[in-house]
């Protein structure tokens, strides 16, 4: 656990604190979860500046405009038809489960039983949006792993339970760790790269 807590200020010093997801409301952090998906952030902001622009930034809204309208205002993030369909359908079942009491381990798995949703996806709106420990597991987070602590596993969920059971079970912890390890990663260059 202390090379993970080491880690982990290591970075805080290195980029200071993250303050992530950035989003006006859980509801908005949702949408870029989906968003987000096989895109770069810079991506996700123009789409959702232009959501923003239509006031579409709740689930009223989401659900009720067409989604050929939705595909031209999502269409700077990609694959802008499968996502307006996946963001009807995360509407949906965020309506459903906001205020839920599921356990975690069960909203995880309403989340992943909607097409389109994957691992990542899922645990990044349940610990940003709905404020629940998990440790999201990303391309960052398995380089972070490999070059760090020398360590790679083959499924994601082995990674997940390796952060999960080496750290304390601490939200704001989790939030940011995360966050720190994405803007390593943007910034991690290996020897061919330099």
């Amino acid at each position: 656990m202390s090379e993970l807590l080491d880690l982990y200020n290591s970075l805080l010093a290195e980029y200071g604190k993250q303050n992530w997801w950035p989003a006006d409301s859980k509801y908005e952090v949702v949408i870029g979860a989906i968003l987000t998906q096989n895109t770069n952030w810079n991506n996700v902001e123009k789409a959702l500046n232009n959501l923003r622009k239509e006031n579409l930034l709740s689930p009223k809204e989401i659900l009720k405009i067409p989604n050929s309208e939705l595909e031209i205002l999502i269409r700077p993030s990609g694959f802008y038809k499968q996502k307006a369909e996946r963001l009807k359908l995360a509407t949906k079942k965020w309506i459903e489960i906001y205020n839920s009491k599921i356990e975690t381990i069960n909203l995880r798995n309403e989340l992943l039983s909607l097409k389109g949703i994957g691992k990542e996806t899922a645990d990044s709106i349940i610990l940003y949006a709905m404020d629940r420990r998990i440790f999201v597991i990303d391309a960052y987070t398995k380089r972070f792993c490999k070059v760090k602590l020398n360590l790679e596993f083959k499924e994601y969920d082995d990674y997940r339970d390796f952060f999960e059971k080496n750290l304390p079970r601490e939200l704001e912890l989790y939030k940011e760790y995360h966050a720190l390890i994405v803007e390593w990663g943007k910034n991690f260059r290996t020897p061919k790269d330099l």
